[in-house]
This record gives C-alpha cells, structure tokens and sequence, in this order.
C-alpha cells in the first residue's frame, strides 16, 4: 500500500469511493437515454430536464443536513443506509411506466445520494489529518467520481440499445446495494457531535428556496416568466433563502457555519462548484439531446461522447495527487476551467447536424480533463482550508452546491434552448405542425412533424442548444477569474468558533 495511505484503512477508502462512484453513476445514466424517455412517454424538454433535476434537488437540498447527522450518529449508518435507499429509487426507475413514476425513483435516489456523497468525503478527511495523505485520497475519490461518470452512459447506452432503456437503471441498483452492504463491513466509523445538533428551521428554509427556484426556473421557459406561477415561486425562492441566511445567524449549532465564507479558498471553492458544475452538466444535457431526440442516434452512439468524456482523463490518475500536494489550487482549478470553456465554445460552434464521434473527441477531451482538475482541486481547496472539526460541514456544503450547480445546469440550459427554438420557429411552421410546436414544444416536431417542419425544428433546436453552451463556456469563465481573484495557497487552519462567525480569519493572504 502506498506510504501515503498508511493511515487511512483501505478498506474504508474502497467503500467510501464505491459509495461516491454509485451516487455519481446515477446523475450520469440518463444522459444517453433522454431521447428515448422522451419518446416513450412523450415529455417535453422541461419534463426531461426534470428526470435529471429530480435527482439532484433532493441531492443538494439534503446534503447540508446528513452532514450534520453523520457528525451526530455516525458517518458509516449514513453511507449504509443511503446505499440502500438509492437502491430503491432505481428499482422504481427501472419499472417505471410513466415519467412522473420516474421523477419520483429519481427523487429517491437523490435522497440515498445525498447521504452518499458528503459522508463518503467526511470519512476520508477524519481519517487523513496530514495533508499529503489526505490529497492522495481525496484524488482516489474523485477519481472514482470520473471513472463512474463513464461507466455510467457507455452501461445505460449499451442497455438501452439491446434493450428496453429501462434496463439503464438496473447496474445501479445492483451498485446500491452493493454499497450499504461494503459500507457496513469495511468502513470504520467517525463521528464529530461537539457543538453539532440538527438544525430544522435551516433545514427547511433551504429546502423550500431550492426547491422554488429550482421549479420557477424549469417551469418558467413552459408557463411564461410572467406568470403568476412562476413570479410566486421565484419570490418564495428569495423569501426561503434569505430566511435561511437568517436562520443561520441565529442558530445555536447552524447547519452552516456562514463563518466559513470569509475564508477566500472556501468561498471560492463554492463559487467554481456552482458555476462550473452548472457549465459542465448543462453541456452534457445539450449534447444528449441533441444527439439523441433531435438527430435520433442509438443510446449508445449518443453515450459515447460522455465515455470518452471521462475516460482519457483516468490518464492523469497517476500525477493528479502530486500535483494536489505541488501546485497552487488556483492553477489547477483554472487549468481545469479554462479547457473546459474551450470545449465547450468548440461545441457551440459544432453544427447540429454533426453526429461523427470523430467531431466530438476534441471538445470532450478538453471538458473530460477540465472535469477531473475541477472536481479534485475544489474539493481539496474547500477541505483544507477549514478547521479539521469542520470537514463534515465543508464537505457537505461543497457538495451541496455542487450538486445544485449541476440541478441549475439542464434546468437553465433548456429553458433557454427550448425559448430560443420556439422563437425561432415562430411563423414558420403552420397547421398541425403549428399545434404541436405550441403544444409540446420543438423537441415534438423533430419527431413527429411532416418533413420541412421536422428539418426547421431541427435547425431551430440546434441554434437554442447552441447559445446555451456558450453561456456554458461563460459560467467557467466566471469560475476561472473568481478562482484568479480568490483562491491562493493554504496556510494553517484558522480555527472557526461555531457561535461567533467573526472569528474566522483568511486561510490565504
């Protein structure tokens, strides 16, 4: 075993990374199959949107919370149980027989993920205090966040091709499982109660302000901004969330510490995990469904791009913990944002009608290696730059927005698309066809209009999925310059007094 992992049991490093790999496949398997769940149950481009979205809300809404329950009770009971409950949502997925059945396997294995995902990180960080030892295993768990990113469209693409695309998300139950019971064998258990109680008014106020602004925005492209729908959930979303800044400031044992945000690496390491999960996720769902229910490619052929998306940058396994423990977390969170942008401008400029996977190798080569640099060095940033009894909350509020950077990425990307594309189709559509656009949106006219209106959508579709990655390029541009503004080397953890936020200093000049 490598020096660098003495201390660290090997046992709980293999569950805590197939529990992250599990929770991590199950965001990715729909990627390939949205233009087969669109044609079967004949959802629109919001409805669609929210097969991914219905994951990762509960995701990120929970993630905050079973931060703090692992802290209370044990990280280990969590990683268990959430393996098991994951499992049951993609049972319920898998026997779906419409799509709101599928939202709510979604939901539930977003439930099980949440559990997943800021435990598995907390496990490994109480166990490795030295930061070289920690880097190392930080890098295997996002590794394994990578590898199952392209396990997860290449099993769902070959399924869904000789298969009912049902059969996606049977591995992952199977996974599920898999998980609750390695958890509870191999993981030695870690806790970090002082000072830690559950924390409901917090709880509730985020759940609430995600959760409309989430609705408010997928809906948002369907009903009209100006409804009354919409402008009723986004105001709830900023009344919840600014309750939860305040519920936060009162709070005895705050679910977040919003101490933490004066430390510069930290509140940068959120910014680049909402914006460039956001670019990131958002990207990945343009390309699915343009090259699955706009240009009707097999789940397979449509799931390639996100394969080889993850599978080069596994190249740079072996030198990413040295580079961890070497080089500045603003280099390589920017080496990681800058390619990332280029590939996806590259996209953008891409024409819809081009289905070579040849085309797409360039642009995912540089989104897959922008991917992995990301991933690893925001997590590292974000953990080593907080007290060591803060680690679970760190983690949990990394992954919370994270994960609604990646809730955020399809759920904007596809109101602007679809918005753009119907725009775009106005007047030039007319009779049934002109129906069915108003009805259910340019995605219904690529596969069911006569032959002119089928080849204007098309045109339509690929115009608004194109402005949408570009906006994806943007939001990792952002993170580039917040990382260039912010982020500097770690220096010794300041020590963060949960009552009295005013005592965190800056982990870096």
């Amino acid at each position: 075993m490598n020096n660098a992992l003495k201390k660290l049991d090997t046992g709980t490093l293999i569950a805590c990374c197939l529990a992250v790999a599990a929770a991590q496949l199950c965001i990715t398997v729909p990627s390939p199959i949205n233009g087969e769940i669109q044609a079967a149950f004949g959802a629109s481009g919001s409805q669609v949107a929210w097969v991914t979205s219905a994951f990762i809300l509960p995701t990120a809404i929970l993630e905050l919370n079973f931060g703090v329950v692992g802290d209370l009770f044990g990280r280990k009971r969590l990683l268990v149980l959430g393996g098991f409950v994951l499992a049951l949502g993609e049972l319920l997925n898998a026997t779906s027989q419409n799509v709101t059945m599928l939202w709510v396997g979604q939901a539930l294995a977003g439930i099980g993920a949440a559990a997943l995902f800021p435990s598995s990180l907390a496990v490994i960080a109480a166990a490795t205090p030295e930061e070289k030892s920690r880097a190392k295993a930080v890098s295997i768990w996002a590794l394994s966040i990578s590898l199952a990113s392209a396990v997860g469209p290449l099993s769902s693409g070959v399924l869904a091709t000789v298969a009912d695309f049902r059969w996606a998300f049977v591995p992952p139950v199977v996974l599920g499982l898999a998980v609750g019971v390695t958890c509870w064998i191999l993981v030695t258990d870690s806790k970090a109660p002082k000072g830690r109680a559950l924390d409901w008014p917090g709880q509730i106020t985020v759940a609430i302000g995600l959760t409309a602004l989430l609705w408010g925005i997928i809906e948002g492209g369907d009903r009209g901004w100006s409804s009354p729908a919409i402008v009723g959930a986004l105001a709830l979303a900023a009344v919840a969330l600014a309750g939860f800044v305040i519920a936060e400031r009162r709070a005895a044992s705050p679910m977040f510490n919003l101490g933490l945000l004066k430390i510069p690496s930290f509140a940068a390491a959120a910014v680049v995990a909402l914006t460039g999960m956001f670019g990131f996720i958002g990207t990945a769902y343009c390309v699915s469904i343009r090259l699955g229910a706009v240009m009707h490619l097999s789940a397979l052929r449509a799931g390639m791009p996100f394969v080889i998306l993850q599978l080069i940058p596994l190249l740079l396994a072996p030198v990413l913990s040295r580079m961890l423990t070497r080089v500045e977390p603003r280099f390589l969170l920017m080496g990681g944002l800058l390619p990332m942008a280029a590939g996806q401008f590259w996209i953008a400029a891409l024409p819809v009608t081009t289905t070579s996977l040849a085309a797409f190798i360039g642009p995912v080569l540089l989104l897959g290696v922008g991917f992995i640099c990301v991933v690893s060095s925001l997590t590292s940033a974000a953990v080593n730059a907080v007290p060591i009894e803060m680690t679970g909350m760190a983690s949990g509020a990394t992954s919370l927005v994270r994960e609604f950077g990646q809730g955020l990425g399809p759920a904007v990307i596809s109101t602007i698309a679809m918005s753009l594309a119907s725009s775009a189709l106005a007047g030039k559509l007319t009779g049934a066809d002109a129906g069915m656009e108003a009805a259910a949106g340019p995605l219904a006219v690529v596969n069911a209009g006569s032959d002119s209106a089928r080849a204007a959508a098309q045109t339509a579709l690929g115009h608004g999925m194109a402005i949408g990655v570009v906006i994806c390029g943007c939001a990792s541009l952002a993170g580039a310059l917040v990382t260039l503004l912010l982020v500097r080397r770690n220096t010794a953890r300041a020590a963060v007094g949960a009552q009295d936020d005013t005592a965190v200093q800056a982990a870096s000049a």
